[in-house]
C-alpha cells in the first residue's frame, strides 16, 4: 500500500534541493564579486603608486633644502620636489645625525619633471643660478659638508649634460673662482622627516639662503 504523504515528501525534497542549489551559486557569486573588487582595488593601488609616465628624476644639492625644495617647486614643469639625504653612506640617516658631518649625506633635493615642459639643461641652469658653486662646504649661513654643492646624475645622459654646463660655467669666466660642485651618480635619495617638506610652504618667513623669485624667471 503506497504512504498518502510520499509525493508531498517528493516534492519537499525536491525544493529543498533547489533552495541548497541556489545557496551554493549565490555564495559562489558572491565570492567571484569579491575577487574581482580586491582585483580592482590591487590594480588601483599600484596605478595610485606608480610613476606617471615621461617625468624624469633629477637630485640637486646646493645647501639648506628649504629654499632648494621651494625653489625648484616654482619651476614650471617639476611635477614634485622632496627634500631628503644622498651622498653619504648611513642607510636611513635623521636630520641630527646629517648635521653631524659623519653620514657623509648632503641635504638635497629630488625633483620629479615634466622633459617635455622643462628640460634638464633648463634645470642645470637653475641650479647654477640659485646657489654659489665657488663656496665649499658653505651656502648662505649653512657651514658644512652638508651643505655642500652637487649634483647628482641619475642616469649617464644627465652626466654628459652636467659636466657640459659645468665646462660652459667656467669657460664663461662669470666666477674668478674655482668651481666645488661636485657631479657624481646618484646613489639612495632618503626623504627627509616630515617637517622639513615644503618648509617653507609652511613656514613663509623661515630661513632661506636662495632668490625665490628666480624660480619663475623666464
Amino acid at each position: 500500500m503506497k504512504n498518502k504523504y510520499t509525493p508531498v515528501l517528493i516534492i519537499i525534497m525536491i525544493f529543498g534541493f533547489v533552495w541548497v542549489f541556489l545557496l551554493v551559486k549565490a555564495g559562489m557569486e558572491r565570492v567571484k564579486g569579491e575577487n574581482i573588487m580586491n582585483k580592482k582595488t590591487v590594480v588601483a593601488e599600484a596605478d595610485k603608486n606608480a610613476s606617471p609616465p615621461d617625468v624624469e628624476t633629477a637630485i640637486f644639492a646646493a645647501g639648506c633644502f628649504w629654499g632648494v625644495q621651494e625653489y625648484f617647486s616654482r619651476v614650471k614643469g617639476v611635477i614634485k620636489s622632496e627634500s631628503g639625504y644622498t651622498g653619504g653612506t648611513k642607510k636611513n640617516p635623521t636630520y641630527e645625525e646629517v648635521c653631524t658631518g659623519k653620514t657623509g649625506h648632503a641635504e638635497s633635493v629630488r625633483v620629479i619633471f615634466d622633459p617635455k615642459v622643462v628640460s634638464y639643461d633648463r634645470l642645470l641652469q637653475h641650479f647654477w643660478e640659485l646657489h654659489d658653486p665657488t663656496s665649499l662646504n658653505k651656502q648662505g649661513n649653512d657651514i658644512g659638508s652638508q651643505y655642500r654643492s652637487a649634483i647628482f646624475y641619475t642616469n649617464p645622459e644627465q652626466e654628459i649634460h652636467a659636466r657640459s654646463s659645468l665646462e660652459k660655467l667656467v669657460k664663461s669666466g662669470r666666477y674668478s673662482q674655482k668651481i666645488v660642485t661636485e657631479i657624481l651618480p646618484a646613489k639612495e635619495f632618503y626623504t627627509a622627516e616630515e617637517h622639513h617638506q615644503n618648509y617653507l610652504k609652511k613656514n613663509p618667513y623661515g630661513y632661506c639662503h636662495i632668490d625665490l623669485r628666480k624660480a619663475t624667471d623666464k
